[in-house]
């Protein structure tokens, strides 16, 4: 008789589901009702909410920044996580699990000692500042405290250990042999990365990208904390209107419109991806 491993898995699928589930339930039937204030609701379905939101320009302004410094954030990790994962793939050495297991636990960190230390790193008499004015390159410091490059900055300490571990997985799907092959060929590394490595990662890293993109998108400590009060993300001001002003019916509706947007982004993504492949246009 064959053993169903598979049917250990139910439980905490449907455990993990519901509770997923349930959370959003509650948020999605609240953004349809009318906020009386102080925790209170109406008994009409309505959607004037979701009109204030659409037709209001700091809800939108909100909502555009943050796609854009999770795009940003997701960008900046890929740019410096890929080589490190391309690295550590392709050493042969104990080093390559040395670092691999440092990765993993910085990733253990929790996110309020990471943001402490980005707060360390960028004081001004930081190591960051103090190279950056010892090189000419700045006049005075630079702090990331309040605006939207810090938030930045902190997104990417964030998911840059997670990203540098998925693109390890990615890299290590390339077969050595094919570049290898390239060089013998006549490649140069540059034209290797181009031709082989690059092309044939793109789907891994794609799917990366989104894990961290949608990271970003509901990231709220490191945006409250480097935000100073004075950057908001769509997760911050869910918290600020839920909790410091008690309207549960706008936090349903910023919460709906935060999973809607990700979801949509998802979906495009992937959409053009697939689009893409079918094209050829991933390897040319």
């Amino acid at each position: 008789m064959k053993a169903r491993w598979d049917l250990i898995l139910v439980p905490s699928f449907v455990l993990s589901f519901v509770l997923m589930a349930a959370s959003q339930i509650i948020f999605l039937r609240a953004s349809f009702y009318k906020d009386l204030g102080l925790g209170r609701q109406g008994e009409d379905i309505i959607f004037t909410n979701y009109g204030r939101f659409f037709t209001d320009e700091f809800y939108l302004s909100v909502l555009w920044l943050t796609i854009q410094v999770s795009f940003l954030a997701m960008l900046f990790t890929l740019v410096f996580g890929f080589p490190v994962a391309y690295m550590i793939a392709r050493l042969r050495s104990r080093w390559a699990m040395v670092l691999l297991a440092g990765i993993v636990i910085s990733t253990f960190i929790t996110i309020v000692i990471k943001v402490f230390g980005i707060y360390i790193m960028f004081s001004a008499s930081g190591i960051v500042n103090q190279t950056l004015m010892g090189l000419g390159i700045l006049d005075k410091p630079w702090t990331v405290i309040g605006n939207d490059a810090g938030v930045v900055v902190g997104l990417m300490h964030f998911t840059l250990g997670f990203g540098v571990l998925v693109l390890y997985s990615v890299v290590q799907t390339i077969p050595r042999s094919l570049e290898e092959a390239a060089q013998i060929h006549g490649s140069n590394r540059w034209r290797v990365w181009t031709r082989v490595i690059i092309p044939l990662s793109l789907p891994g890293v794609t799917v990366s990208a989104l894990m961290i993109f949608n990271m970003c998108m509901g990231a709220f400590t490191s945006a409250a904390l480097l935000g100073g009060g004075r950057v908001f993300t769509l997760p911050v001001l869910i918290q600020r209107v839920v909790i410091m002003e008690v309207k549960y019916s706008m936090g349903g509706t910023l919460a709906a419109v935060l999973l809607i947007s990700v979801l949509l982004i998802n979906l495009l993504s992937i959409y053009l991806m697939t689009r893409m492949r079918k094209q050829r246009l991933v390897i040319t």
